[in-house]
């Protein structure tokens, strides 16, 4: 089935929906290759270890993470990016409240309402 958002999404009038304790995110353009989501962490939130069959690049938009992707950990700031390949696994954990702007290919089905 082909999914896609519309051509224009304006942010406020877009809603955040729950993510786990402390994150938040909110589906930004997609159709069924590609989709960019915001995730809002508060300070100390974690997103825990996970694999997903999705190629992911990430840009820290705000704030500082410490990312661990396989057997690599490292702190990012504003300004840094990362890169997961399919199934791999990876987590982050906010060091300070911040945003992840990552984009998925194909997109996350998993993600959207079920029709």
């Amino acid at each position: 089935m082909q999914r896609f958002s519309e051509i224009f999404i304006e942010a406020e009038k877009t809603e955040w929906i729950p993510a786990g304790e402390g994150m938040q995110r909110k589906i930004l353009a997609f159709n069924n290759s590609i989709m960019m989501v915001l995730v809002d962490f508060q300070a100390g939130a974690t997103g825990y270890l996970h694999t997903h069959p999705h190629d992911q690049v990430s840009y820290v938009v705000s704030g500082k993470f410490v990312i661990t992707i396989g057997e690599s950990k490292k702190e990012l700031k504003a300004g840094d990016s990362f890169l997961m390949q399919s199934g791999v696994e990876h987590g982050v954990h906010a060091i300070e409240q911040g945003q992840l702007l990552d984009v998925f290919a194909p997109y996350r089905e998993d993600f959207l309402p079920q029709l």
